[in-house]
């Protein structure tokens, strides 16, 4: 990538430079994150996300230019909106600083290279499924398919994940949770009385794309880390909404994110526990 593969892990590097950079990044993600806000609130509703201008969600007042900064907007303007002074969710900086935040850490784990850029993208498209699903619990195949793409410049220029892991990967998970999704539906059907699946179809092809993208070892991991991560926070969302049924695709993209830097490590990690042999 023009000479500055591996610049940030290179102790000739100086201080500066790698502030500089990061600096850079991370505002950058911010930006972008400002974006992912627009996207999470308008697709859902079909809305188009680039010719209505952005505006007050209560009084539809349009946002002026120096209000759109992110982050620092929102805290310059206490979280209110300028027109109406109605509150203005802290979700949007927070999604906007959880964006610049993964960039940060994307390049600082794996250096300036291409699996980095492609981390980072990926990490922005998980961050739109997982609160459109906790939103709406839907999973919309606009942003999965983008997902699936983005194992074509993985496999072209990176060499982590070999053509039939990936193609493995893509089924490895995909194709039990469909399995689990066909056979749930007419007990739940049944018992409750309402036509849902116990994993959507939304997660199954989650899983199908970022299988393809990570490969299997890393596609497993990150569904090992999904079901836990859901199986307790569920237990505590069940305890306050007393409702079993809750978003899956926040979790199941916590384990992806993770996988995606370091779920190789972590396979090989507990198969070398498991064949672990004591002197």
């Amino acid at each position: 990538m023009f000479g500055f593969e591996n610049m940030l892990h290179n102790e000739f590097t100086e201080l500066p430079f790698k502030i500089m950079f990061l600096t850079v990044i991370f505002l950058f993600g911010i930006c972008i994150g400002s974006f992912l806000n627009v996207v999470i609130i308008r697709l859902p509703r079909d809305e188009s996300l680039i010719k209505r201008s952005s505006h007050c969600m209560t009084c539809g007042t349009k946002i002026r230019p120096i209000d759109l900064i992110p982050v620092f907007s929102w805290i310059f303007l206490r979280g209110k909106c300028h027109n109406c002074g109605e509150k203005i969710s802290p979700r949007y900086p927070i999604v906007e600083s959880l964006n610049g935040i993964l960039y940060v850490l994307t390049f600082i784990i794996l250096d300036i290279n291409a699996k980095a850029i492609i981390t980072c993208l990926l990490m922005s498209l998980l961050i739109v499924v997982g609160f459109m699903d906790w939103d709406t619990q839907l999973i919309d195949m606009k942003i999965v398919i983008p997902i699936f793409l983005l194992s074509i410049p993985a496999a072209l220029f990176t060499d982590d994940v070999s053509l039939v892991h990936r193609i493995v990967g893509a089924l490895a998970i995909s194709v039990p949770f469909f399995i689990i999704g066909e056979v749930s539906r007419p007990i739940i059907r049944k018992t409750k009385g309402e036509d849902f699946r116990a994993i959507e179809l939304g997660d199954t092809y989650l899983m199908f794309a970022a299988g393809a993208l990570l490969g299997t070892q890393a596609i497993i991991v990150s569904a090992l880390i999904g079901i836990v991560a859901a199986a307790i926070f569920g237990v505590i969302i069940k305890a306050i909404t007393k409702d079993s049924k809750f978003a899956f695709g926040p979790y199941l993209s916590m384990g992806i994110a993770v996988s995606m830097i370091w779920g190789n490590d972590i396979a090989q990690w507990y198969a070398g526990l498991l064949t672990y042999q004591p002197q």
